[in-house]
């Protein structure tokens, strides 16, 4: 590296990241830096498609650079981005995932399986590689809520191929069963059937594994955080104290089982629910509060025809609001992982 490529990296060292407050430098987000003439050129490499943060980077940059390096006065900045990988999952599941998350809740009916759908939607529109697991099995919305229907997966080498919509990669017991028949499992069949949703299915590379979970503490949550290296998992509420209540217990159920809480979003949030439940119980536990989602009748009517709002109006303020708590699961995934030793170095991410 020439004199002037060391001292243009000295300087970026100073410039951080906003959210995992260390230098971009040490991170390893700065990549193939050449300079040409009075032009600084390089790659920042960021740790979610979704980051919202490139202007605050390019501001950064060019603060720490601009009359700071002799003889450089414009920057051409290129972007990427990898998801860091997880290494409580690298190794121990065949599916390629850099990551594994959760969405739970205390109580059926808060929307849980809408905001899983619009989460994965906002985040393969991102760019990311998601794939999405309806986690109740017994009563699996997935194949409707994303416009799937009821088709049968293809079978390739023993292996089912997953349905895709709206970029992101789905599964569910709906797609091997017809609606007027129940899923009646006791719990070692229902793990089992949990199990092979992920071992029995050709992901993949995938950023983000999202699991939709039946509400509640019992047996399907039970096992996929006892069986599977979490990276975390998001808390969706109502903002109703009785919603509110229950999904407390959910947190504590969590905790108790040291997977790490996300943050909690507030869906259906209004003057026909109330406001506020679940940012009150996010500062009560003192994780993160990702985001509110306005009551809005288009949100139903989505998820009835299996448009995501989040793709089919996003400029909706619901569908804006699915974006902004996307991007902020993303950072808060990012977090999560960069801040314990269970994650592998951006480095040597393929």
């Amino acid at each position: 590296m020439s004199d002037i490529q060391n001292q243009i990296m000295t300087a970026l060292s100073t410039v951080i990241e906003p959210e995992l407050h260390r230098d971009i430098v040490s991170l390893n987000m700065v990549r193939d830096l050449s300079v040409e003439g009075a032009t600084a050129r390089f790659t920042i490499v960021l740790t979610t498609p979704a980051c919202p943060l490139k202007s605050v980077f390019e501001e950064r940059c060019s603060a720490a650079l601009i009359g700071k390096v002799p003889g450089i006065d414009r920057l051409d900045i290129r972007w990427d981005a990898q998801v860091p990988t997880d290494r409580k999952i690298h190794g121990r599941l065949d599916v390629p995932m850099r990551s594994l998350v959760a969405v739970a809740s205390g109580k059926g009916g808060v929307g849980k399986s809408t905001v899983s759908t619009n989460l994965a939607a906002a985040l393969a529109e991102a760019g990311a590689r998601v794939g999405l697991i309806d986690g109740d099995i017994l009563n699996p919305n997935l194949p409707q809520m994303t416009g799937l229907g009821y088709g049968r997966p293809q079978v390739v080498n023993n292996k089912m191929i997953p349905m895709e919509a709206y970029g992101f990669k789905v599964m569910s017991t709906g797609f091997l069963t017809t609606p007027d028949k129940p899923m009646i499992l006791r719990g070692p069949m229902l793990h089992s059937a949990i199990r092979q949703l992920f071992t029995d299915v050709e992901w993949g590379q995938l950023d983000y594994m999202i699991v939709d979970l039946p509400p509640g503490t019992g047996d399907a949550p039970l096992s996929l955080a006892q069986s599977f290296p979490l990276t975390g998992v998001i808390i969706v509420t109502q903002p109703q104290e009785v919603a509110v209540s229950d999904a407390l217990r959910s947190c504590a159920m969590f905790d108790t089982l040291n997977v790490p809480v996300l943050g909690i979003v507030e869906n259906m949030s209004g003057d026909f629910f109330g406001e506020g439940g679940g940012e009150r119980l996010a500062k009560e536990r003192g994780v993160p509060f990702l985001g509110r989602i306005p009551l809005d009748a288009e949100v139903r009517i989505g998820g009835d025809y299996g448009r995501p709002i989040v793709v089919t109006q996003p400029d909706n303020p619901a569908g804006q609001a699915f974006q902004a708590m996307a991007r902020t699961v993303a950072a808060r995934i990012s977090v999560v992982m960069l801040q314990t030793a269970d994650v592998i170095p951006l480095n040597v991410i393929g």
